[in-house]
């Protein structure tokens, strides 16, 4: 069997759709090209195999309180939250377009805003980290029940956001 080398894998096709549901935080040009580029760039390096169809939602720091009380039982602003539609192999395809619906990523902007300045980087930056570590969830990893998860997440999530040379710069 022949190895595959990193830059020998087939990037897959992003299936998007984006929502802009806050008029808190302006959205900067490109950013939704650099969250489809961070999901596509984290199927590569995880080995997924296949297209996938993604949803992506900003919202303002109420919504997503709102939904992480709802969905989490956590009464607080949170950056980003999952909704895995399946587990890795277990996926349900679009009928449409023929890709793995993989589930829904819901970022708060103003959050993402103020850990942009907080840790002194971009907004588009902070909104790659979080729609990658997103991606990472949809497919199945976890840094709050896996002890080793946090350590492999934050791993592939500089590995994504090196190839794109998406820095804190």
């Amino acid at each position: 069997m022949r190895k595959v080398k990193m830059s020998e894998k087939k990037t897959p096709k992003i299936y998007m759709s984006f929502r802009n549901n806050q008029k808190a935080i302006e959205v900067p040009n490109g950013l939704r090209t650099v969250i489809r580029k961070c999901i596509a760039e984290t199927l590569r390096v995880t080995d997924f195999v296949g297209d996938a169809d993604v949803s992506v939602t900003l919202v303002d720091n109420e919504r997503i309180k709102r939904i992480n009380k709802e969905f989490r039982d956590k009464n607080k602003v949170t950056d980003v939250i999952s909704f895995p539609l399946g587990a890795y192999d277990e996926y349900d395809v679009n009928p449409e377009n023929g890709a793995y619906m993989l589930g829904d990523i819901v970022i708060s902007m103003e959050k993402a805003h103020a850990q942009a300045i907080e840790y002194g980087h971009s907004l588009i930056r902070e909104v790659g980290f979080l729609a990658t570590h997103s991606t990472l969830h949809l497919l199945g990893y976890d840094h709050e029940d896996d002890p080793d998860g946090e350590k492999v997440m934050l791993e592939l999530q500089d590995l994504v956001l090196n190839n794109l040379k998406i820095t804190r710069e």
